[in-house]
């Protein structure tokens, strides 16, 4: 790509760039997480509360069967009755004689009839169940946003990182431009020589193609933003919160493991999963005790509605299966089986959970480490190459020594962005796994 083409697609960039900061949206990573998190924000966050309802609903119908119901009915009815296909006949000899077709009589019955489960166990385990499945669907809520103010605060620092990639790739392209300058000045000086100037102006070429590429990642980090927030992605952003290192305390990871065991809403999930299902297990095992139950009706039945009469009645039902109870094996050997698997699945979320904070522990520990690093050798190298160039002015050294010495000072600054990201994206690693990720935010 000659050096035209790209002065024209840098500076397109810039424009762009400009434009879009002149309509952004100023935004700090406690305002992205709160848009993410409410309850028109991210996706998970809005499909996590749908799964409440859900097991809301659920929890209400099991509570159902448990309420008294009361229905009312009008019957209207009309019948004949053939007497002595009944059995009743009146011998002849006694002078009496009734009718073989009575009818047709109508009547009509007004009624309200009413029923109430008295014990009924198993339908009392399914109602706890149910309740255990609605604290599980707040738990899993509490876990989808942790989880998603994780991937925002990534998702943000990533934007930053990008932001802080594309400002060192436009003070590469600045000293690089610097540099043949001055190469230029020594050659035309005499004390330079046209080889320095080709190896500035290349590393001005590939500066200039980090720098387009830095702009690709910029681009793509606020969109991916944008996307994890869960607003129009055609929003432009003006990033507020700084990429500056702040030192993070190493905790200890039985000490992060034990906390995680009271904050981790999805250890809390789990539990109550396994819970319901044990309840639900319950239910089936007390299938084959009796149902008590209470019933009864009140109305008004006549032949007209000047002859209506009051009619009731009332009392108590209990059904014992006693035939057909081991047609429930395979449904109990079923729940049984369910009942296992909350079990495994507890005692992997934990080991999981546990998995998280040491390996999070770990990045943090080495990020920390490795921002140190990076310091130093961004400080020893723009030393460098400070003293490259004061040599090459005064004659001493050849432009090659400033060029490498450039070179060094770009990657330096490449690695102590990428260094305090890493350590900031660990610390965010770790408030998710120990579930303490607004601490981390602060």
């Amino acid at each position: 790509m000659s050096a035209p083409r790209l002065l024209c697609l840098i500076g397109l960039a810039v424009s762009t760039c400009a434009a879009q900061d002149q309509k952004a949206l100023s935004l700090s990573l406690a305002k992205a997480v709160e848009i993410a998190t409410a309850p028109d924000g991210a996706t998970r966050v809005r499909l996590a509360a749908e799964q409440i309802k859900a097991a809301d609903a659920r929890r209400a119908r099991a509570l159902g069967l448990l309420r008294p119901t009361v229905d009312g009915s009008y019957t209207f009815r009309s019948f004949t009755n053939n007497l002595q296909a009944m059995g009743i006949s009146i011998p002849a000899s006694t002078g009496f004689q009734l009718p073989t077709l009575v009818g047709p009589i109508e009547t009509s019955d007004y009624r309200l009839t009413a029923t109430q489960s008295i014990f009924d166990l198993p339908s009392i385990k399914r109602y706890q169940a149910s309740k255990a499945q609605v604290t599980a669907a707040r738990a899993d809520n509490e876990a989808q946003v942790n989880q998603t103010k994780g991937a925002v605060a990534k998702a943000y620092l990533n934007a930053l990182r990008a932001d802080a990639a594309w400002n060192t790739a436009s003070a590469n392209v600045a000293l690089a431009e610097r540099l043949v300058k001055q190469a230029q000045s020594q050659k035309a000086a005499g004390t330079g020589t046209g080889i320095d100037v080709t190896r500035t102006e290349v590393s001005l070429a590939n500066e200039r193609q980090r720098l387009i590429v830095a702009q690709e990642d910029r681009e793509t980090a606020r969109l991916n933003l944008l996307r994890a927030m869960g607003v129009n992605l055609d929003v432009g952003l003006d990033l507020t919160d700084p990429i500056a290192y702040v030192p993070a305390e190493v905790p200890e990871p039985a000490k992060a493991v034990t906390a995680a065991r009271e904050l981790r809403p999805e250890l809390k999930a789990q539990a109550e999963r396994e819970r319901s299902a044990k309840l639900s297990y319950d239910a089936m095992k007390y299938e084959q005790l009796p149902r008590i139950s209470a019933f009864g009706d009140y109305g008004v039945l006549g032949r007209a509605t000047d002859m209506m009469l009051p009619t009731r009645s009332a009392g108590i039902s209990m059904k014992l299966p006693i035939f057909g109870v081991n047609r429930k094996d395979p449904e109990r050997a079923e729940s049984a089986s369910l009942l296992r698997q909350e079990g495994i699945k507890t005692h992997d979320t934990a080991q999981q959970v546990e998995l998280e904070i040491r390996v999070a522990v770990t990045a943090l520990k080495s990020a920390e480490s490795q921002v140190a690093v990076a310091m130093e050798a961004l400080t020893q190298s723009e030393k460098e190459l400070a003293q490259a160039e004061r040599r090459y002015q005064a004659g001493v050294a050849i432009g090659v020594e400033v060029t490498d010495a450039q070179a060094r000072v770009a990657r330096a600054r490449e690695n102590n962005v990428s260094a305090v990201f890493r350590q900031k994206s660990a610390r965010i690693d770790l408030g998710v796994a120990v579930g303490n990720i607004d601490l981390m935010l602060q």
